[in-house]
């Protein structure tokens, strides 16, 4: 049985009187890091250095950084309400600061997005891997420690714990342990809050060399708040809606655009007349979509993904996901979400939590162990993942840039990717915003060419803008451009067209149909603007953390940092604001600290954000 401890330093000592100075500490991803454990680990590193540790991760989660003033004036009251208590990482802050000891290392496969790009030691020690493959890499480095996070509950007077929101490795590792193909050394950390999961997530204490359980150093678990779902991801989530088959199988990658697609799965069942006439205004006058399905659904769904987030949970309990497969209606890898999501899988009763499975990552991400099982459960899958840019000839960047930076990871997209090829009547649906701001202005993110790319245009299959459907498997070169720059924002269809056309891909002869001549964002507004005046398309469909007047604040923030790049609209909100606040923007400036402004400065913040509220109300 495990020693147990209830300082971190006793349980630091113990693992290097075990183990040695080399130590090669495997973590999990995201949520389940064993936060105290390895930064005690780290701090007698630190004070040690004949100490070699080795930190093998991905998914390092870090409470948001404001640079700007009055997002530090918007964000700072947030930081506290929602992360008050958790402890920070001091490998990830030595990273940031740029004194990591040279006996220190840091190795991640998948990055908090965007977060290291300008990190030497991040970018130079990033391991290019598909989530699958994780596992291997880290064997082959010789772990010799794991720490996790863990939830705790007595059965029978005796002590049982889970995995709880990572068994993605964790499961695959303890199997080639059993198997003699590792010897390492586990220890939990035992977290109130975190939700026990039973199946495969659910563990003894055999497994473990040592347990950190004290209520004094219980902390909050990392929760990030619920975004807005803007017009341009709801319209991308209608678009990818009318895919999902009746009776089939759903995979949904991380971001927004996942909780667009549930609340669009979710209108499209109980709202049905509505949806269908938002679809066909997003439509405008181009053709359906092969194998579109419109219909509520009879059969329901069944949830197959790396990542379980709140969308999953918001489609299960609309009962839009309930189709069963071995028991389960979702089986999944790895969870992480806001706060409320972790309370109702705390609360959820038991016999609805059991449908919810957590599996190793090879389960949801490959199909080659029990093969016949999985595709008999598979059934027209569809799998939607986000992405950044995409050429016209269909290949896909998501995950870095053309200089060789890493944003993010590949994580499992190349594996659902592959999925889709392998499995009969399934799809892979990349979803992608059409444009980005960048430098202050709008640039498109479907390029010609790039100098980097994760999916390759060899496994090209439905690509998802807020425009439309590109429908792009088993298409001719000429076919796929042509479909490409059908959901192209038309500010940048000329001359990717004309691209192509010089590189002899495109016949000179080609003219862009007329139902795809006017793809803009103010057509897209004017699309959904009856069902988010209905409140059929909330910006937060599922709750929020934020705020009554924090969510008010979000858009017209939002609206003064794009202003903010143009000198012109700038001067429009200074001009706007001259006129004073209205009464409904007195709580807002309250709460920014702007209600009684002191100084020039202060001043003109008032007058902008009294401005960028005015506008973003529709005043």
């Amino acid at each position: 049985m495990p020693q147990h401890f209830s300082d971190a330093g006793s349980i630091a000592d113990a693992i290097l009187q075990q183990t040695g100075k080399r130590i090669v500490l495997g973590l999990p991803l995201g949520l389940g890091k064993a936060n105290h454990i390895t930064n005690a680990l780290f701090d007698r590193a630190v004070a040690d250095p004949s100490i070699r540790l080795t930190i093998f991760t991905a998914l390092t989660l870090e409470k948001p950084r404001p640079k700007a003033e009055l997002e530090k004036r918007f964000i700072g009251p947030i930081i506290e309400r929602l992360f008050g208590g958790y402890p920070d990482l001091k490998y990830a802050a030595a990273l940031h600061a740029g004194t990591l000891p040279a006996n220190i290392e840091v190795i991640e496969f998948f990055f908090l997005a965007g977060r290291w790009l300008n990190s030497p030691h991040a970018q130079q020690n990033y391991i290019a891997a598909n989530y699958t493959h994780a596992l291997q890499y880290l064997l082959a480095k010789g772990v010799n420690v794991v720490a996790q996070l863990v939830a705790k509950r007595s059965v029978g007077g005796e002590a049982r714990y889970s995995f709880s929101c990572n068994t993605d490795i964790t499961v695959d590792l303890l199997k080639a342990r059993r198997a003699g193909q590792a010897s390492f050394q586990f220890y939990a950390e035992v977290n109130s809050e975190l939700p026990f999961l039973g199946g495969d997530a659910a563990c003894g204490g055999v497994e473990f060399a040592g347990v950190l359980d004290n209520p004094a150093l219980d902390f909050p678990l990392f929760a990030p708040p619920t975004e807005p779902i803007s017009d341009t991801k709801y319209a991308i989530g209608l678009h990818a809606s009318r895919l999902v088959r009746d009776g089939g199988s759903l995979q949904i990658g991380i971001g927004q655009v996942g909780d667009a697609l549930a609340q669009s799965l979710i209108l499209r069942d109980r709202n049905n007349t509505d949806f269908r006439a938002t679809v066909a205004a997003l439509g405008h006058r181009a053709p359906p979509p092969a194998g579109e399905d419109l219909a509520p659904f009879r059969l329901g769904l069944y949830g197959v993904s790396e990542m379980f987030f709140e969308s999953f949970l918001a489609l299960i309990e609309q009962g839009i996901i309930r189709r069963e497969v071995d028991g389960a209606v979702l089986h999944a890898a790895f969870f992480l979400g806001p706060k409320s999501f972790y309370r109702a899988l705390r609360e959820m009763p038991p016999e609805q939590l059991a449908r919810i499975q957590m599996k190793a990552i090879s389960f949801p991400n490959e199909i080659f162990e029990d093969a016949e099982q999985k595709r008999r459960g598979r059934i027209d899958a569809r799998f939607v993942n986000n992405a950044m840019m995409a050429t016209l000839l269909g290949a896909v960047v998501s995950d870095g840039l053309e200089d060789g930076r890493v944003v993010s990871g590949v994580g499992g997209q190349y594996n659902f990717v592959a999925q889709a090829f392998a499995l009969q009547g399934a799809r892979s649906i990349i979803t992608l915003e059409s444009t980005r701001r960048a430098g202050g202005a709008v640039a498109s993110n479907i390029r010609w060419a790039y100098g980097h790319q994760t999916i390759p245009r060899h496994l090209r299959d439905i690509v998802v803008t807020e425009y439309g459907l590109a429908d792009l498997r088993g298409k001719a070169d000429h076919e796929v451009i042509a479909a490409m720059l059908s959901v192209t924002d038309s500010r940048f269809q000329s001359e990717l067209m004309r691209q192509a056309k010089d590189a002899g891909k495109l016949a000179r002869s080609y003219e862009i149909p007329p139902a795809h001549r006017d793809n803009s964002p103010e057509r897209i507004a004017r699309a959904l603007r009856s069902a988010r005046d209905k409140g059929l398309l909330p910006r937060f469909p599922f709750g929020s953390d934020f705020t009554d007047t924090e969510q008010q604040l979000i858009p017209a923030l939002e609206l003064l940092r794009d202003a903010s790049a143009s000198p012109l609209a700038l001067a429009k909100l200074v001009l706007r604001g001259m006129a004073g606040p209205g009464p409904e923007a007195v709580p807002a400036l309250q709460r920014l600290g702007l209600d009684r402004p002191t100084g020039l400065r202060e001043r003109a913040y008032r007058l902008l954000v009294s401005a960028a509220l005015a506008q973003s109300a529709g005043q």
